[in-house]
């Protein structure tokens, strides 16, 4: 059993959604839920910036691109915290900045066993419910 399926541990972690195609960000949040965490999301820079600064997420799942602007202040900010992040883009590994290209991609589009694999290998392994 993969450490993401034990629904009662995953439900108290976060992931920040920064996606600002509305039906992505969505599929994302569906995807998520099912699997048991909680989200919070920001379909643009400025906001998700100020989610990576004072909210505790476990792990942020990135659109490279943000209404045209790019996240990686979003970005710098969670490293600064030591939050994993995830890119998520339609471009590839070219389109990431180089001090980015440690991150996993997941290439649009995805599927919900191509999340589950990355965030398998991002996140520890939850402690086991008491």
């Amino acid at each position: 059993m993969h450490a993401i399926d034990q629904a009662s541990a995953a439900a108290s972690r976060c992931i920040l959604i920064a996606e600002d195609e509305m039906l992505v960000a969505l599929m994302l949040e569906d995807m998520l839920t099912d699997m048991g965490f909680r989200t919070v999301m920001a379909a643009r820079v400025g906001k998700a910036a100020r989610i990576a600064a004072t909210t505790d997420v476990d792990c942020a799942i990135l659109d490279i691109n943000l209404d045209g602007e790019p996240s990686y202040p979003v970005a710098e900010e969670l490293r600064r915290r030591g939050v994993p992040i995830v890119f998520s883009t339609g471009y590839g590994v070219a389109s990431l900045r180089a001090e980015y290209r440690d991150c996993p991609i997941l290439s649009k589009p995805y599927s919900e066993q191509e999340l589950e694999r990355i965030l398998t290998q991002v996140l520890p392994a939850p402690r086991p419910v008491k």
